[in-house]
């Protein structure tokens, strides 16, 4: 932890293996014990009076909110997506939030933790509305999916032979809108949850109001935008893997331990990053470091302490 300082202000963004691992059941009982062995190494960093911003995704667990969604919708009208975007920023903030609470009470600090549910504003003429992608939701026969077309819009595709499913469009962030709230909370000493999922995406109208749409925000993407806001210099991507490879499952696979910007947009353009795996976080690390970022970690949840010490994961610098 000795090679920060209290200067420093860190951007730490969860991937679905800190919360909910692969493989596993998703029971609320795993996911608050996953959830604690992540933040024991994040307590460590607060308590040595480190500045934290704490940012996640919610891939698994909004998908089983569009499907408690769909198996209720006879009683119970459904929800649009953008609300279970922010149904799961309550509930996975709720369990950071509660896991780093414990977690700094074991270690003997008293530091306030807050989850600020966040909007992020989209375009609406970001080309990535004429093109939808991300698939969300149950599978549905083609008779399903033709009705649900006809009578709410949607785009409908085909996702990799297991059926037919919604998709929606993936925009990039614009702003975060809660940013200046966020600015002090951290600035009185608070450690923030938010961005979770993404954002929830908003867009602008012409009266300067702001509109929830269905859509989902890369939440790589969106964790750089909140860092770079917050003016933060360290952004830490915890995720599946410890570290970053090249060669990816292949036998000339090698993993980096550190590279600079110029090294890494030379591994992108080389097509060394799927757009699929590690593709969007070396894209959101590369636009962090561009636009004033000092440094991007990225690790596995088990060795986060290690990482955050130096002596592990993936070191990326200008």
């Amino acid at each position: 932890m000795g090679r920060y300082s209290q200067a420093d202000l860190l951007v730490i963004t969860l991937g679905g293996n800190a919360v909910l691992p692969v493989g596993s059941s998703g029971t609320i009982d795993e996911q608050f014990a996953t959830t604690r062995r992540t933040m024991a190494p994040v307590a460590g960093l607060i308590r040595a009076g480190l500045r934290v911003v704490l940012s996640h995704g919610n891939g698994p667990v909004v998908g089983n909110i569009v499907l408690r969604n769909e198996a209720a919708k006879a009683q119970i009208p459904p929800m649009p997506l953008f609300i279970c975007g922010a149904d799961s920023q309550g509930g996975i903030g709720f369990m950071i939030q509660n896991a780093l609470r414990n977690e700094l009470h074991l270690v003997g600090a008293r530091h306030p933790v807050a989850t600020v549910v966040t909007q992020v504003e989209v375009d609406p003429a970001d080309p990535a509305f004429a093109e939808p992608t991300k698939p969300i939701g149950p599978f549905y026969t083609p008779a399903e999916a033709a009705a649900l077309a006809a009578e709410k819009g949607w785009t409908m595709k085909e996702d990799a032979g297991r059926g037919i499913r919604r998709v929606v469009a993936s925009p990039e962030p614009k702003h975060i809108v809660e940013i200046d709230s966020i600015r002090r909370l951290v600035e009185s000493g608070v450690v923030v949850i938010a961005a979770g999922g993404g954002g929830i995406p908003v867009r602008r109208n012409r009266e300067g109001l702001l509109k929830g749409i269905d859509a989902v925000i890369d939440k790589d993407f969106a964790a750089a935008e909140l860092a770079r806001e917050l003016g933060a210099n360290v952004l830490v991507f915890v995720t599946g893997v410890p570290r970053v490879c090249v060669g990816y499952r292949t036998t000339a696979q090698r993993e980096l331990r550190e590279l600079d910007l110029a090294e890494l947009l030379r591994h992108q353009a080389a097509g060394e990053f799927p757009a699929g795996s590690m593709g969007p976080k070396m894209e959101a690390a590369a636009r962090f470091l561009a636009r004033g970022g000092k440094e991007v970690l990225v690790c596995a949840p088990e060795n986060l302490g290690e990482a955050l010490a130096g002596e592990d994961g993936t070191r990326i610098v200008t």
